[in-house]
């Protein structure tokens, strides 16, 4: 069984849900991103989504944006994020650990060496923004062969065949962004996200996680009681602009464990 499969296992026998936060690697610096990961875990965390820095983003707002173009004045790249996750790894065995980015990195890496380099660092699953399920063949048969979940998103706009693709080709959990818009952006809306969720529960039996819009313990917890994870990215991103360096991994700790706690009292 899988890091994430086994995660969700336990937390399903728990009667509780995933805590899924988001950060981009090398933001604000390189050495803070396994000092942040640890935090996260220390915070309760079940899942940490680690964003690759790129350049020419699609999906997210300007949070996150401003948190790539800070990690790539560094130079980060996909390498270097690797090398953290292994550097994790060395402390951690049971968290998973998911890649969230775009496909031109990969491409430029070599999807096969990729998917090889992801695995020995402890790397447990992949979600591509860019890599639609119809066009990721080849990457989807490297991370199968090398035993990496690969995440997919739903959307408010996904259509029935869309789900049906999308529950053949995900493995791990599925992320449905829960409206139509960039990271950040506000306006939820709760109703509209458990309709949605229930009906791709219809089709799809893994679990299935929201993001986008969650800011605060409230719609966090009303999330849980709707979807099987929650995922929080940009709130925790402008946790770590607005905080000195020596204070971001006890911050970013302080806002999750809020979170963690709002959801376990649900």
């Amino acid at each position: 069984m899988s890091r994430i499969a086994a995660t969700f296992a336990r937390l399903q026998q728990q009667k509780r849900k995933a805590l899924i936060p988001f950060f981009t690697a090398g933001d604000p610096h390189p050495d803070t991103v396994v000092p942040i990961m640890q935090a996260l875990v220390r915070a309760g965390s079940d899942i940490i989504e680690l964003g690759v820095p790129f350049s020419d983003p699609m999906a997210d707002g300007p949070v996150i944006q401003r948190a790539s173009e800070r990690a790539l004045k560094h130079g980060t790249s996909l390498r270097d994020v690797l090398q953290k996750v292994a550097e994790f790894r060395r402390a951690d065995a049971t968290t998973p650990v998911v890649l969230m980015g775009y496909a031109n990195p990969i491409e430029h890496m070599g999807v096969s060496e990729f998917a090889r380099a992801a695995a020995a660092a402890g790397v447990d699953g992949v979600l591509v923004v860019d890599y639609p399920p119809e066009e990721g063949g080849e990457l989807a048969r490297a991370l199968r062969q090398a035993q990496i979940d690969e995440v997919f998103l739903l959307a408010p706009t996904s259509s029935a065949q869309r789900v049906a693709l999308v529950a053949r080709a995900a493995s791990g959990y599925v992320y449905y962004v829960s409206l139509k818009g960039v990271t950040g952006a506000g306006n939820l809306d709760l109703d509209d996200v458990a309709a949605n969720v229930t009906r791709i529960k219809q089709h799809i039996k893994l679990p299935v996680g929201v993001g986008f819009g969650i800011r605060d313990g409230v719609t966090a917890r009303a999330i849980g009681n709707i979807a099987d994870a929650v995922v929080v990215g940009s709130r925790i991103v402008q946790e770590i602009e607005s905080s000195a360096r020596e204070n971001i991994a006890a911050n970013v700790e302080k806002l999750v464990r809020g979170l963690r706690d709002a959801m376990d009292a649900a």
